[in-house]
């Protein structure tokens, strides 16, 4: 499978939180740290690299900033290093309850305290020196056994989730972490817990909870007896084995989840490429071959379909449709066109894709009628999580209304129907929108909601008022967005 950016290793960001719930923040003025901010936000994003050394210790780099967090001699803490030197190097502690402990190498000091008043100067570990783990990706993403070169994903059949796959192909690659009690569960696709000795659990419990360790940057999870989840056995069973340290075994890389979809034409019958190289709307289940992984450029926004048989959509000669392509090219690139409940293809000749008569697709026409029109159904995110420009749509407490910007999040069920989805969130209840626009959680009966899918990693979700939903100064989950941009595109 060509890479062309299909397999891209997520860097690890993350917020650190005190045992006051509150993050660690690099400041541009005086490049300052403090401990004062409620919620995960740009300046509240680290990452975590290796010591260039190949040491134990590690270095803290601010995302905001692009520099190093350095602890002096005599305790003095702060992020201004563009260069990480030797005051820079802290050893990471993980303490049983999940939390870390930052100790300063050089100097043996631990890192700590409330507010403004942060210092490297304590010798005895208390609550003020203890930080929680806070991921900032996006929780929803594919796991990669980095010994294996395999990915996990939920075997049905077996009841396990596995470590046996050359491709996450499909729904059942898809894994969602869930931030728990400062530590991090691992959810299936079909939203069932991952328990330490293989099983999946409806409900999470004690040993469905894992710390998270970074290791050569690298991710392993602990679990509550101190071993680390491992793919076991012929098969690759996810399971925590005897190790008490983490090896090459207890290591994976998250990757990022790009949609898979599928695309129905105006004959009812779904895009395939199972009988060859052409691609042709001729069959009546969604498999392997009816499955597309889709990517859209960052910059022309255009996007590409790769197909299981390992070839890129692509422009040939007469206008017709092949799924041929090893690497991304002006013709492998299409423009889409959202019609309501449909999308139009437009390829690089500036024509539609249509269906012919014999069901093959070719890029022909110079309008959109019925045969240029396809449904496009995302299918590997039957549970959803949604972050916007301020942070993670949320249940707001005590009410049936959404908060957009919130540090934790929710995982929502989506179900599709003739080009539109519907959402379901805590207690079964559907998204509606009510008077003025908002947007509620509490609906007995599905309203339908359009996807449009206008930047990589970002949708536009738009109501039946034909009107966005977007975040924004309030909080709030609103549908009263012109346009799909800005506060009203979500990643997910």
């Amino acid at each position: 499978m060509p890479t062309n950016g299909l397999h891209q290793v997520l860097k690890i960001q993350f917020g650190l939180v005190n045992d006051t719930d509150r993050y660690l923040t690099a400041e541009s003025f005086g490049f300052k740290v403090n401990a004062s901010a409620p919620s995960l936000k740009r300046k509240q994003m680290w990452l975590l690299e290796p010591d260039p050394g190949q040491g134990t210790a590690v270095l803290f780099r601010s995302s905001h900033l692009g520099r190093y967090l350095s602890a002096e001699e005599d305790g003095r803490v702060a992020c201004e290093a563009e260069r990480p030197g030797r005051d820079c190097r802290f050893l990471v502690l993980p303490q049983p309850d999940g939390r870390w402990v930052l100790q300063s190498e050089p100097h043996g000091r631990f890192f700590g305290g409330t507010e403004d008043q942060l210092s490297c100067f304590a010798t005895a570990i208390t609550p003020a020196e203890l930080w929680t783990v806070h991921l900032a990706i996006h929780p929803q993403a594919h796991l990669l056994s980095v010994s294996r070169r395999r990915y996990a994903h939920l075997c049905p059949q077996e009841d396990e989730i596995a470590a046996d796959s050359n491709t996450p192909w499909g729904v059942d690659a898809l894994v969602t972490l869930i931030f728990q009690n400062r530590q991090y569960c691992l959810k299936s696709c079909d939203s069932r817990y991952l328990r330490s000795d293989g099983r999946l659990v409806w409900e999470p419990e004690a040993r469905t909870r894992y710390t998270l360790e970074f290791k050569a940057g690298k991710l392993a999870f602990k679990d509550c007896d101190g071993r680390y989840l491992a793919p076991v056995g012929p098969t690759g069973t996810l399971r925590a084995g005897r190790n008490t340290r983490p090896g090459k075994d207890e290591l994976f890389d998250l990757e990022e989840s790009h949609p898979q979809v599928v695309l129905v034409a105006a004959n009812h019958r779904y895009v395939s490429v199972r009988q060859g190289i052409n691609v042709s709307a001729n069959q009546d289940e969604e498999l392997d071959h009816e499955t597309f992984l889709m990517q859209i450029d960052r910059e022309t926004r255009k996007c590409t379909f790769y197909s299981s048989t390992g070839g890129y959509w692509t422009l040939v000669t007469h206008g017709g449709i092949q799924a041929t392509a090893t690497q991304v090219s002006e013709n492998t690139m299409f423009e889409m066109e959202w019609r309501g409940r449909r999308v139009a293809l437009k390829a690089s000749n500036g024509r539609y894709v249509c269906m012919k008569k014999n069901g093959q697709l070719a890029a022909i026409s110079d309008f959109v009628g019925e045969d240029e029109e396809f449904i496009l159904k995302l299918i590997n995110r039957p549970i959803l999580v949604l972050r916007g420009l301020d942070g993670f749509v949320c249940h707001r407490r005590g009410s049936n209304q959404l908060d957009t910007n919130r540090s934790v999040y929710d995982v929502f069920h989506l179900s599709f129907s003739d080009g539109a989805y519907q959402i379901r969130g805590r207690g079964g209840g559907f998204w509606h929108t009510g008077s003025h626009g908002s947007v509620c959680s509490d609906g007995e009966r599905a309203e339908d909601f359009l996807f449009e899918f206008r930047e990589r990693g970002r949708l536009a979700i738009r109501a039946r008022s034909g009107k966005y939903l977007r975040g924004g100064a309030s909080g709030l989950l609103r549908a009263d967005a012109d346009a799909p941009a800005g506060f009203a595109l979500w990643e997910y």
